[in-house]
């Protein structure tokens, strides 16, 4: 028969997000209240700021002395022998299950609902992010009991970090053999950060306490029910009257959102652009809003397309010195400053002159390699200070001309023709309408990320064109799904030979 075992638990958290100082806690208040404690960890590689394992054991002194010896206790989590496993962020908790550190049998799983990229979801050439959804219902069924909130943002509220929430939320579960007063005192035992780092641990406390909420993470509210905003401006009034007016209801709150988006990028009448073209779509009489709907969303993007232009406008702009104030905690008497790695290509460069001007430029001789020369290494401009302000709120300033630059046409003429195959594919195959308007996927972002974006829609576009009206919607989402799983279009040109396709551009 097996003698008493140690309290397991494994904590699981990112650089920064305070495990060690977790770890400690919880080694303080064991060894407080008469237990043996161990605490070791086990960094990670490259996993967002680098993820480390940091492993507790705790087992009752008065036991070990009954038994005349010392626990011998383990370094490192074993699979399927862990009480309890904390994790900072929800991937770290599906990373957890993942290892079979959570079993339905005895782990309590206390994990924080919040997001934080990892490098291989954020470089993914589409959307690359972790379904959050797959991961609750994962760590829902591997716990026992599963103990989940947006711990970031209740650390965030208090002026804390979250580990202050985490120690709060494991106190909350009762899972451990200590009072709230015992967990309290280890905390003010610290002495750093004692006020905050309570309020923090009382409110994690009280989240963890309370019944588990049956809310599915599928609800939403009825789009056709929401309510159209009330704006100032005449003109912008004008434009969500048409929106009301003029299309469906099932797709105004994202035509709404479009041209929200396009009154910010440029103004009311490249908004009112954005309806007309759509008003095409709507014209072609589908009796299911989907393709004007999922043409909305895809024609703001595009539409809003990312220049030089639009990256000074973001950097210069008063909200984004809020958040990044508020993101390093800025206090009183504190300067903050900023600096932005600029490295503009010679492309960019012609694509914001005025079209004939930049096309001279970008095929001339010796003015072409004298700009090169400048433009051959990056720039540091610090935009916290007046000069550097000033450089690019004067090039965010160049907006009132967008138009009239060479990028503008060469992107309208891209938007013109797609809206035409989507046109030409509803007439013969509304399905397939649909994912010619998603194909637009493809193209993000700028400099080399935009080209090779171009390229691969190019690509899919030009085997739509060789397979025609015969093309199943479904090949077609084939070929998207295929050209944005790999970097360099490795997986598309396998597709497009498999099924016999033009490899034309790819």
């Amino acid at each position: 028969m097996a003698g008493p075992q140690p309290i397991k638990i494994a904590i699981l958290a990112m650089g920064g997000e305070g495990g060690g100082v977790l770890a400690d806690w919880i080694v303080d208040l064991g060894e407080a209240c008469g237990y043996i404690a161990q605490t070791t960890s086990v960094p990670g590689v490259a996993q967002r700021t680098g993820a480390t394992i940091y492993y507790v054991e705790l087992f009752p002194r008065a036991q070990a002395e009954r038994d005349g010896g010392r626990p011998v206790l383990a370094l490192m989590p074993l699979p399927g022998d862990v009480d309890v496993v904390l994790a900072s962020e929800l991937m770290e908790a599906g990373r957890a299950v993942q290892r079979g550190l959570v079993t339905p049998d005895r782990t309590t799983l206390i994990a924080s609902t919040h997001r934080v990229y990892s490098i291989a979801e954020k470089t993914a050439p589409g959307d690359g992010r972790a379904d959050s959804r797959q991961l609750l219902a994962h760590g829902e069924a591997a716990a026992q009991r599963f103990v989940r909130f947006d711990m970031a943002r209740v650390a965030e509220e208090h002026g804390s970090v979250i580990s202050a929430v985490l120690f709060g939320a494991l106190a909350g579960t009762g899972v451990l053999p200590f009072s709230r007063a015992q967990f309290e005192a280890t905390i003010e035992r610290g002495g750093v950060g004692v006020k905050p780092s309570l309020a923090a641990f009382a409110a994690g406390f009280e989240q963890a306490a309370q019944p588990p909420h049956a809310v599915h993470p599928d609800a939403v509210h009825d789009a056709a029910l929401v309510a159209l905003p009330s704006p100032r401006d005449p003109q912008v009034r004008a434009l969500l009257a048409r929106v009301r007016d003029d299309f469906p209801a099932v797709a105004r709150p994202v035509l709404v959102e479009g041209v929200r988006r396009l009154v910010d990028y440029q103004d009311p009448a490249y908004a009112a652009q954005y309806l007309e073209r759509l008003a095409r779509i709507a014209s072609l009489g589908s009796a299911d809003a989907t393709l004007l709907a999922e043409t909305a969303r895809h024609l703001a993007l595009w539409m809003s397309y990312e220049d030089t232009i639009r990256v000074a406008d973001l950097k210069t702009r008063d909200s984004r010195f809020e958040r990044v104030g508020a993101e390093v905690r800025l206090q009183p008497g504190q300067v903050l400053a900023i600096h932005e790695f600029m490295h503009p290509r010679l492309q960019e460069i012609c694509e914001t002159l005025p079209t004939a001007l930049g096309r001279w430029l970008a095929g001339s001789g010796a003015p072409r390699r004298l700009v090169e020369r400048f433009t051959r290494r990056g720039r540091v401009v610090r935009t916290s200070s007046l000069r550097g302000f000033l450089l690019l709120y004067a090039l965010a300033g160049m907006k009132r001309w967008r138009r009239a630059t060479w990028r503008y046409a060469q992107e309208q003429a891209r938007i013109e023709q797609w809206l035409g195959r989507v046109e030409a594919s509803a007439r013969l195959n509304p399905q397939l309408a649909v994912e010619v308007a998603r194909s637009q996927r493809l193209v993000k972002g700028y400099s080399d990320t935009h080209e090779r974006g171009l390229r691969k829609h190019a690509t899919v576009m030009a085997a739509l064109e060789q397979a025609g009206a015969t093309m199943a919607p479904a090949l077609l989402r084939e070929l998207c799904d295929a050209a944005l799983a790999d970097e360099h279009g490795d997986k598309l040109r396998d597709v497009l030979a498999r099924h016999a396709l033009s490899r034309e551009a790819a």
